[in-house]
């Protein structure tokens, strides 16, 4: 069952950022393509924030146990165009996902929407990884460094992607049974062949 505490955390560090995107809109109308006044910006958060086209991109970061298992892209995406837009992400060997964002409105990537999944995740919890990010409408791309991020941190413990189960204990067991059959039967063979060979043996000398 999901902690009521960790759900309340995230979800009033991802509903701050959209009030502040949609706060920043609405004053600054397209002030997305302009310079920004300040040149060192600020996310009240664990992830980093970044700017492609349309997207804005706030509190981005990956959630996963390992380098090699998969990672949950989580933070929020906002669309400041009129148009629906798709968000691209690619990383680590040839993993990808993708984030819908409708016009003029925003993507949270928590709970309640669908999973953004990288199959491999590319880096260990605490160290940052490349995301290849592309915005569909203009094919606008950009890389950036996304922290990675565990269970360490209880409100990121429900976002953690299940490992998926190995595929070589099954084989590995049915080869083994598979296996035995024909160890017995090669053993049953030989044990006959050798009583057959003693038994004709011994009538053959008891007849002389």
């Amino acid at each position: 069952m999901r902690s009521t505490a960790m759900n309340r955390a995230q979800r009033g560090k991802l509903a701050l950022t959209a009030a502040a995107l949609g706060a920043s809109l609405l004053t600054a109308g397209c002030g997305y393509i302009t310079p920004q006044q300040t040149s060192h910006q600020y996310s009240a958060s664990d992830g980093i924030r970044a700017d492609l086209g349309p997207l804005q991109l706030r509190n981005m970061l990956i959630v996963s146990t390992s380098e090699n298992e998969p990672g949950r892209l989580i933070g929020a995406v906002y669309n400041s165009s009129s148009k629906d837009v798709k968000l691209t992400v690619n990383g680590a060997k040839g993993s990808q996902t993708e984030v819908a964002v409708k016009a003029n409105s925003y993507t949270l990537l928590n709970e309640k929407s669908d999973a953004a999944i990288l199959s491999t995740t590319g880096g260990k919890p605490g160290s940052m990884v490349d995301l290849k990010i592309t915005e569909s409408g203009t094919n606008v791309s950009n890389t950036v460094k996304v922290p990675v991020l565990d269970a360490t941190l209880p409100e990121y413990k429900d976002y953690v992607p299940t490992p998926s189960p190995s595929a070589t204990s099954t084989p590995s067991s049915s080869a083994s049974s598979s296996a035995s059959p024909s160890a017995g039967a090669t053993s049953s063979a030989t044990a006959s062949a050798t009583a057959g060979a003693t038994a004709s043996a011994t009538a053959t000398a008891t007849a002389r």
